[in-house]
Parts: structure tokens; C-alpha cells; sequence
């Protein structure tokens, strides 16, 4: 097969082999499996759950998952983007249920959680107006963000929660074995296995701590049932207090913004960027799953961004990869023996891993960033952006003596660095920025203030958004009709330059 047919077989829409199929989807699936977990163990203890109801929200978290992913996938009708995207439950919830679960019990979360999910539905086409905020200068940051916002989860796997926060030189060693062993995948290993070298690299790590004593703990495998259901209202119906509503949906606006910043993400590294109309349809797909999450006794939904890394290097763009991986996902949580040797897999080698994952994330932002003119402006929309967002990385207390619906949207980097981004975009740079650098292709940051995310400016599937006229040449340089929201010839006043038909 040459290399352009192999590039044409590689699209959002084309089906791998089963073969591939499934350790593509195992890979994203151990990518997110300690990251998907976290929550209901952190929620659950905080409450004093006991050992089985924290297994029971386990299974119900992976069952949820699965199903939020294969919405988010497949889709149907206004539900889902239809891309490769992971989806799992938010951080940026887990203060606001701890305290809404103290004070009004379990049931409230769930009223909350429900409550959220209505209101994520309902907003999400009047969210998706914003894209236009979303230029190269916005996305890239926001990307380069997450990328680097997620560097404090990997350490946290490798440091598998130390009292002084100090990771064991054991640890650092199968995390310093896990990366090189996926580098060295990546750089002599045939290309078929290279794209599965996250998931080589979890095995490998893995089988060699089995010979640390300690290392890999699969006591709890032998005490879990082979089969389980996830049923509704399990810790009873839920209950709606306002203070709880109010506050999950102020969740419900950091999720969609996280979000955004995601697809946004794997929409250019898949090279199919989203629309307003596919990112009302994603934000639905959360709003939907959290919902669901919410009837079966679960938390809100997100897109997950260490998943956008493994996207990203992988190479793979077919969405039915994320399909695979709900399915599996599914399985998992209706399977509580085989979650429990998926949770053997050693936080160190997990951390390593993310190492990998969270960086191509980052990298992902730079190579976005490469698309923006950095004037000094620029230059300073970056520099702040990324600084405020990881005042709460470096130090997780910074805003401890703020209100909470304060600390609920700048204790998370991402959502802070998003805003901050978004808003000194809009005052640094306008329209004055296009008469000052006349009628370049390039598409610059003073994009902005009139248009949606610059990647869709340059891309044939973005043509009838509406944002504005467009005029495309094609490899060969052959002028292509410029179209207006409605398809329909105009004199377009952007000239893009020449796309690569690899991307």
C-alpha cells in the first residue's frame, strides 16, 4: 500500500482492523484507568464508604465511562463530536461533593450531579458561540496547559502518595524504565508495534515489578466477583438541595470549558477540526453523560485529556479506537475481577507513561503556538496565561482562603489559564492588529476577536460555519471557490496557504 493510501485509510471515520482494533483501544483504557478511578476513591473515603460500596463506585465509574465514550464516539443525533475523545470523571468536582456529600450525604451529590448534567444540555449550543474566542494563540496555550497542568498527575503516580512527598528511587526507576522502554519502541520497533508502545510499555513495567516484592499488589483480585451489575439509585434516590445545584453547576461551566479546550485539541490532531455545531454536540455528549452518571450513582463527565496525548502519538485518528475503548470500558465495569488486574498495574509505571502522554499533549499546544505571529503581545497573552495556571500546580493552597465558588474555578489550572488566555486575547490583541500586519495568509492572533479557532480557517470540512468567506487553493495551487455559511460563491478576503493532504 503507498503512503498516500495508507494516509487516506488513517481518517476520523475509518475502521482499523480488529486486530489493531482492540490493543488500541486496551491502550487509552490504561492510559485513563488510574486517572478514572482516582475520584470515586477520593470522593468515597472522604465519606467513609466502606471497601465494598468504593469497589461498587469503581465499577459504576468504568460502566459510566464506557458508555459516555461510546456517545461521545459513535453519537447520535445532537449527542457526541464523533471523535477520538476518552471520556471520565472531572477533578474539578471532587471539593464541591466532598462538601456537598458531608453536609447533605450521598444522595444530594447525585441530585447535584443529575441537576448539572440537565443544565450542560440546555447551555451547550449558546456555550459553543464561543469558539470564536478560541484562535491558534488561545488553543495553543490552553493545550500547552493541560499538557503541562496533567506533569503534577503523572508525579503523583510515581510518588504513589508519600507522606513527605518523596518518591522512592524503586519508583523512579520502573518510571525512568517505562519511558525509555516506549522510546525505544517508538525509535526500533516496526511501525505496527510502535503505535501500541504506551500500552507495550504498561506490560513490560509491569511484568518486571512482578519480581519486587510488593511491587504489584493483586490481593483484591482473588476476593472480586466475576460478574457484577451497576443498577440505579444504588445508595438511594437522589435528593436536590439549591446550595448543592448551585454549585455543581458552576462545575458544570469549568467542565465545559476543559472540554472545549479538548476537542478543540484532538479536532487538530486528527486534522478535522470542530465546528460550533460539533461542539454543542460534544458538550451535549457530557451534559448526557453526566446524567447518566448521576442515575448510576457516579460523578460528571469530562473529555479526558491525557487521551488526547496518546491521540497524538499514536498517530491514530479513527474514532472507533475511543468506541473499543468504552466498550472495554463496559466490560470492566460489569467485570469487577478483571478491573481488579488492571488496577495492579503499578502507579510508578503508569507515571512514566504519562510522562510520554502529557507531554505530546504540551507539544501539541507548541505546535499550535507555531501558527500564531508572536509579537510582544503574543508573546505576553502565553507568558501570563501559563503562569496563572500553574500557581495552583506549584502550589495547591495558593487560594485556600478565597470563597469557594472562587477556588472552584482557579483551583484548577486549565479552566484558569483558559480564561485567562481568552480575556487577554481579547484586550491585547483586535482588530487594529490586522491593519498592522495588512493581508498576510498567515493567520494571525488578531483572528480572535472575529473568528473561530484558526486550524477550521484552513481545513475543507470547516467551509460553511459562517464565521467568515474563505478562499481555498488546493496542493497544485488551483484556486477553489470561495463559499460563503450557505455554500454559495462569494469573493473571499483569506487566502490560505497550501494544506498538507498528509495531516
Amino acid at each position: 500500500m503507498s503512503a498516500s493510501a495508507r494516509s487516506d485509510a488513517n481518517t476520523v471515520d475509518s475502521v482499523p482492523p480488529l486486530a489493531r482494533l482492540f490493543p488500541l483501544g486496551l491502550q487509552h483504557v490504561l492510559a485513563m484507568y488510574a486517572g478514572a478511578v482516582a475520584v470515586p476513591l477520593i470522593v468515597g473515603g472522604a465519606l467513609g464508604l466502606t471497601q465494598a460500596e468504593l469497589a461498587y463506585l469503581i465499577s459504576a465509574d468504568l460502566f459510566v465511562a464506557g458508555l459516555a465514550t461510546l456517545v461521545q464516539s459513535i453519537g447520535f443525533w445532537r449527542f457526541g463530536v464523533r471523535l477520538p475523545l476518552m471520556q471520565g470523571v472531572t477533578f474539578a468536582a471532587v471539593g464541591p461533593m466532598i462538601a456537598i456529600g458531608t453536609q447533605h450525604g450521598i444522595t444530594a451529590i447525585y441530585g447535584a450531579t443529575i441537576a448539572c448534567g440537565v443544565f450542560m444540555i440546555v447551555v451547550a449550543p449558546f456555550f459553543s458561540q464561543l469558539l470564536r474566542f478560541f484562535p491558534p494563540i488561545v488553543t495553543g496555550t490552553v493545550i500547552l496547559i493541560i499538557g503541562l497542568s496533567l506533569m503534577d498527575v503523572a508525579a503523583g503516580w510515581i510518588v504513589n502518595n508519600a507522606e513527605d512527598g518523596a518518591a522512592d528511587p524503586v519508583s523512579i526507576a520502573f518510571a525512568a524504565g517505562t519511558l525509555l522502554f516506549i522510546v525505544l519502541i517508538e525509535r526500533f520497533a516496526p511501525a505496527a508495534l510502535a503505535r501500541v508502545s504506551v500500552l507495550l510499555g504498561l506490560v513490560a513495567g509491569t511484568v518486571a515489578a512482578l519480581f519486587v516484592p510488593g511491587m504489584v499488589d493483586w490481593s483484591g483480585v482473588g476476593e472480586a466477583a466475576w460478574f457484577g451489575f451497576v443498577t440505579p439509585f444504588h445508595f438511594g434516590l437522589p435528593t436536590f438541595d439549591a446550595a448543592s445545584v448551585v454549585s455543581m453547576l458552576i462545575v458544570g461551566l469549568v467542565i465545559m470549558t476543559e472540554t472545549t479546550g479538548d476537542m478543540i485539541a484532538v479536532g487538530e490532531i486528527v486534522g478535522k477540526p470542530v465546528s460550533r455545531r460539533q461542539l454543542a454536540d460534544g458538550l451535549r455528549a457530557d451534559g448526557l453523560g453526566t446524567v447518566v452518571g448521576g442515575v448510576f450513582n457516579t460523578f460528571p463527565y469530562t473529555a479526558f485529556a491525557q487521551n488526547v496525548g496518546l491521540v497524538s502519538l499514536t498517530g491514530v485518528r479513527s474514532r472507533y479506537v475511543a468506541t473499543m475503548a468504552g466498550a472495554i470500558l463496559v466490560v470492566l465495569g460489569l467485570l469487577p475481577k478483571v478491573s481488579a488486574v488492571v488496577e495492579g498495574v503499578p502507579r510508578a509505571v503508569l507515571g512514566g507513561a504519562g510522562i510520554a502522554l502529557f507531554g505530546m499533549v504540551a507539544a501539541s499546544g507548541i505546535r499550535t503556538l507555531a501558527k500564531v505571529r508572536f509579537d510582544n503581545r503574543n508573546v505576553l497573552v502565553v507568558a501570563l496565561s501559563v503562569g496563572i495556571a500553574l500557581l495552583p500546580t506549584v502550589t495547591p493552597d495558593i487560594y485556600a482562603r478565597f470563597p469557594d465558588w472562587f477556588t472552584l474555578i482557579f483551583d484548577s489550572g486549565i479552566s484558569a489559564g483558559a480564561i485567562a488566555a481568552i480575556l487577554l486575547n481579547l484586550l491585547l490583541n483586535s482588530r487594529s492588529a490586522k491593519a498592522r500586519y495588512g493581508e498576510d495568509p498567515a493567520v494571525g492572533s488578531y483572528d480572535g476577536v472575529r473568528s473561530t479557532a484558526a486550524i477550521a480557517l484552513i481545513h475543507p470540512e470547516a467551509v460553511g460555519t459562517g464565521l467568515i468567506p474563505v478562499q481555498f487553493r488546493d496542493g497544485d495551487g488551483t484556486e477553489l471557490a470561495a463559499v460563503d455559511k450557505d455554500g454559495n460563491p462569494v469573493d473571499a478576503h483569506v487566502v490560505v496557504p497550501e494544506r498538507d493532504p498528509g495531516r
